[in-house]
């Protein structure tokens, strides 16, 4: 699978340059706290790879909607899988998505995370952009989806510069699954054992 496709940077832009007004302070305040967190757990040096690995776990599964983010990563087919096999695909989707977040994230280790400003989708539905501050002065811009459901908010997305271009982790997976579905024919089996394959090559990749 293609890391990053123009189809993506077109469609995110587009998404993006839509946006009106500013979101309120709170969904802001919230991003900051809870990125804050997410970020001093990939800097503390008293947990070791393990520890680090389950605390970050536990921050994202506070921190982020990742049954909603599994759904729309899978789109039409999330209606389509049976129930056994959504169960199934949520767990592995589950794995990876933890691996990925925090893969990328660890490269935007920093100081600080520093709210720059947010706009709102609609009432409930907010981008929040922020920078992660770094002793080297290569300050990262991050920016974050938030959901506000029944006053609760969840993340649902988050972008990071990839090889220099601002890529919505959920978009980029939606592309590269529903893909493979459509060439296996909707099989979940076919998905499932990819995206275990993509989670072990992580997983390698980091035990290097």
């Amino acid at each position: 699978m293609s890391r990053t496709s123009p189809t993506l940077f077109a469609f995110a832009a587009l998404a993006l340059s839509a946006l009106p007004a500013f979101a309120d302070a709170r969904t802001e305040a919230y991003v900051q706290t809870n990125a804050s967190e997410v970020l001093a757990t990939l800097n503390d040096p008293a947990l070791n790879a393990q520890q680090r690995t389950e605390t970050f776990s536990m921050y994202m599964d506070k921190f982020a909607d990742l049954d909603a983010v599994s759904n729309f990563a899978i789109g039409k087919y999330s209606r389509r899988f049976t129930e056994q096999e959504l169960a199934t695909y949520r767990k592995a989707f589950r794995t990876y998505a933890l691996a990925v977040y925090e893969s990328e994230l660890d490269n935007y280790r920093g100081e600080e995370v520093v709210v720059k400003d947010s706009v709102d989708r609609s009432d409930t539905d907010s981008i929040v952009n922020t920078v992660i501050k770094r002793q080297d002065g290569k300050d990262m811009d991050v920016r974050w989806r938030v959901l506000t459901r029944n006053g609760e908010y969840q993340v649902v997305d988050v972008a990071l510069n990839l090889d220099g271009n601002l890529i919505w982790l959920g978009i980029e997976q939606r592309a590269q699954f529903i893909a493979l579905l459509d060439r296996a024919n909707g099989s979940a089996d076919a998905l499932i054992t990819k995206i275990e394959s993509m989670t072990a090559d992580l997983k390698a990749s980091k035990r290097n």
